[in-house]
């Protein structure tokens, strides 16, 4: 069986594709985009070297590309609406703090991480979800009634 170079670019394709989907990881996406780039190449008759350059130079960019675009969005803004986040207004316990006015906590079944927010210096008990930043809870003392 004799494989063109555009099939080998196709699989190439597909395989990024399906681990892509496996992993989750946005990067592989963008390096299957260089090696459709690639496959394009062939198609046109280009040599070897050119579908390489081709390959390279989309999948490359489209990965610089994505690099970029993550790393100017930061962290994110946090949410502090009740409509769009329900743990937003939850009580939670806390145990503890660290000196850095951070703590891990269980919420939801699993362990979080928590950073103070209120004023004063963060002390043990029931505090109250102001908002999220990305897995981050931001915590506040619970008003006293």
């Amino acid at each position: 069986m004799d494989w063109s170079a555009t099939t080998v670019w196709w699989l190439a394709a597909g395989v990024l594709v399906a681990v892509e989907l496996a992993t989750t990881t946005f990067y592989l996406l963008m390096m299957a985009l260089g090696t459709v780039a690639g496959a394009l190449a062939a198609h046109m008759g280009l040599g070897v070297p050119a579908q390489i350059a081709a390959a390279a130079f989309v999948g490359g960019g489209a990965v610089a590309a994505l690099h970029l675009l993550r790393r100017s969005r930061g962290r994110g803004t946090p949410s502090a609406n009740r409509d769009l986040n329900l743990d937003i207004g939850e009580q939670v316990q806390v145990d503890a703090w660290h000196a850095d006015g951070a703590t891990r906590l269980p919420y939801r079944g699993s362990l979080w991480s928590a950073r103070y927010i209120g004023a004063g210096d963060p002390q043990p008990g029931l505090h109250v979800i102001r908002a999220v930043e990305g897995s981050m809870l931001l915590l506040d003392r619970v008003a006293a009634r």
